[in-house]
């Protein structure tokens, strides 16, 4: 990665870090209650602090089921808290714990180091369940954005593996194809969130190397061999950059076989559960917990 790129991407974390933190504010769930508390697992690249969300004690039996949550930014900013409403309501709705994760980005962690963690991580949650009050054998997994690109590399390391099996992955707007030009990917609208080049300020920060750019683990979108991955909830929105690709690895998972419920929000653009509109935001956040809920109590 050239000196210059990698300034950019620092410079995108500290311009876009607390940014990215601010949620519309009727989209806060500011009525939910939060039972959270911090928990750090170690993993092949190092401690990740994770932060555990705990239904209230009416929505769900003890052990509840979990759901591991990994948010975006890029794979640059660190932000976790930018989930907070979206954990807070899918605890308290899907009646489950939720593990939101604090992975490691770059420029300073680049590719793989979020990616065995976002691993790691969730196969500690699977395997750690007794201890902690959770059921790891009912375990979902999901993220927004970058955090949705993960979820996919998560359930495919863990079916080559034949370790866990999430019931449940939900991918978000999620960025799937790395190797194409960010100019390519198209938007009905002018001015569209995401920018050909804070896009590849990304990319470059993330996968320093071009040769793994065509990577499953780096654009799951590129893989052909996506039979027996879990079922899958897949939100893309009218106006992002990133919906062809999140609309094709709907269709190719479907293809493979995979149970998938697919829903593009008209109207939109990237990360609207954080930005608004509110209705849409509200009802695919709602998608996400009741799919959710569903998955984890069958």
């Amino acid at each position: 990665m050239s000196f210059r790129l990698e300034f950019q991407a620092r410079g995108v974390q500290l311009l876009l870090g607390r940014i990215a933190s601010r949620v519309h504010k009727d989209l806060r769930f500011s009525d939910i209650p939060k039972r959270t508390e911090a928990i750090r697992v170690e993993t092949g690249a190092g401690p990740v602090t994770c932060t555990v969300y705990r239904p209230p004690t009416a929505a769900a039996p003890a052990p509840a089921p979990v759901y591991v949550n990994f948010h975006g930014g890029g794979f640059v900013i660190a932000r976790p808290q930018q989930d907070d409403h979206i954990c807070r309501y899918i605890a308290a709705t899907a009646g489950c714990v939720v593990i939101n994760v604090d992975y490691a980005v770059a420029p300073q962690r680049p590719y793989p180091v979020p990616v065995i963690q976002a691993y790691d991580v969730t196969a500690w949650v699977a395997e750690n369940g007794t201890a902690n009050n959770w059921d790891g054998s009912r375990l979902a997994v999901g993220g927004h954005s970058a955090g949705g690109n993960l979820t996919a590399a998560v359930c495919r390391t863990a079916r080559d593996r034949g370790t866990f099996t999430p019931r449940l992955q939900i991918i978000d707007v999620a960025p799937l194809d790395q190797l194409a030009d960010p100019a390519g990917k198209q938007s009905p609208i002018n001015k569209p969130l995401l920018t050909p080049q804070l896009m590849r300020v990304f990319t470059a920060a993330y996968v320093p190397d071009p040769a793994d750019l065509t990577h499953p683990l780096v654009s799951p979108g590129l893989a052909d061999d996506l039979a027996g991955l879990p079922p899958a909830l897949v939100i893309t929105a009218e106006n992002d950059r990133l919906r062809d690709e999140g609309d094709a690895y709907a269709k190719a998972l479907e293809a493979a076989g995979v149970p998938v419920t697919h829903r593009c929000f008209e109207g939109v653009d990237h990360y609207f559960t954080h930005t608004g509109p509110v209705p849409a935001g509200k009802e695919a956040i709602d998608l996400m917990a009741t799919t959710l809920r569903t998955a984890l109590t069958a």
